[in-house]
């Protein structure tokens, strides 16, 4: 999974992004041990201050723990990570629907459009 920063937005949110969708999708399963701040910055190709910015902030929302000698982990419980794919679904689905409505859409339209992706044997996501 590769690391897509750009300078729009504040980096260390950007991880925080990708971080979440990585533990979402399983990449980092609940309970597993994440690489180190060192590793990840180098990886990304950022400054470690920034990367530790990203992990306290995702420790202050208690998607990932430390353990004191031990380092960082994905939380063990389901729920809030069932929580954190839910709200990001909710944000991306947001953001289709006010690029639709730009275009012009209704959400009568909207559904339209999916309903006839989805009867014409096109995937929904390709």
């Amino acid at each position: 999974m590769s690391w897509n920063l750009d300078s729009d937005r504040p980096i260390y949110s950007q991880i925080m992004e990708q971080l979440k969708i990585r533990i979402i999708s399983g990449f980092y399963a609940p309970g597993s041990k994440l690489p180190s701040v060192r590793e990840l910055a180098m990886e990304a190709s950022v400054n470690p201050n920034t990367m530790q910015k990203a992990f306290s902030e995702l420790e202050n929302t208690g998607l990932i723990v430390t353990m004191r000698t031990s380092g960082r982990f994905v939380t063990e419980d389901i729920s809030m990570i069932q929580n954190v794919r839910t709200e990001l679904a909710n944000e991306q689905i947001q953001i289709f629907l006010t690029h639709m409505k730009e275009l012009g859409f209704s959400i009568q339209d909207i559904l339209h459009l999916l309903k006839n992706k989805e009867n014409s044997g096109g995937e929904l996501y390709e």
